[in-house]
């Protein structure tokens, strides 16, 4: 797969095969992904990567936590949760897509749940990579820029290998059942996490290509001739 295929695919994979994914492999990626820009080359970032049973704890105390109702506590905050205007118009649209594509109709709310409680599971996939930065950078401006654009650089990195992924963050809202179970210290904040996995052809949502506002939309260009 080339890096145009990578870049304008702009699908994020949400059901993946059970076929684990080599440790080599995922180290690989990581390395490239490790390639990507940050502040002054304060490499921010770090990675927790789980599988097998660790992740199974995982899923399953996001999960319990979450049907008893128990808040959210994600660490990394940024204000407000919930989008207006344009920004829902968009979240609404591809939450059509996917809920079609699904079959799940609008007012089979079983359904729908399980969805949701799909991103609390990891999406299903063999691995899940936990970002964290150093505390100590807690509060920098640059820092979440710079563990975003390492995350974008993982997630390509995965295509351009075969693998799929999906950067969430409904499996760090329970963020006492991820930091026990990946070991993560104390000195760590927990940021992103992505899903890793084999693409499964046969799960429909993994066909879907969200909807991207034009080029004439998000730019302004200034000092061009007409």
């Amino acid at each position: 797969m080339g890096y145009d295929e990578v870049v304008l695919g702009r699908r994020s994979i949400r059901g993946f095969t059970p076929d684990p994914v080599p440790r080599e492999l995922i180290e690989e990626i990581l390395e490239l992904a490790m390639r990507a820009p940050s502040s002054m080359n304060t490499q921010p970032w770090n990675f927790h990567v789980i599988t097998g049973e660790p992740l199974d704890r995982i899923r399953a105390g996001n999960t319990e936590r979450n049907l008893a109702g128990v808040p959210h506590s994600r660490e990394f905050r940024t204000g407000a949760e919930k989008f207006t205007g344009t920004h829902r118009e968009r979240q609404v649209q591809v939450a059509k897509q996917l809920f079609g594509a699904m079959g799940i109709a609008r007012d089979n709310t079983e359904k729908r749940h399980d969805w949701v409680l799909r991103g609390f599971r990891q999406f299903d996939a063999p691995v899940c990579v936990i970002v964290t930065y150093d505390r100590i950078l807690d509060g920098s401006d640059d820092t979440p820029f710079d563990c975003g654009a390492v995350s974008t650089a993982l997630v390509n990195a995965a295509w351009s290998r075969g693998l799929g992924a999906v950067i969430n963050s409904q499996g760090i809202m329970q963020s006492p059942v991820v930091r026990e179970h990946a070991g993560i210290p104390d000195d760590q904040v927990i940021m992103k996490s992505i899903a890793l996995g084999w693409p499964d052809d046969t799960f429909p949502a993994n066909a879907v290509v969200s909807e991207r506002k034009s080029v004439s939309e998000a730019a302004t260009f200034v000092g061009f001739e007409p």
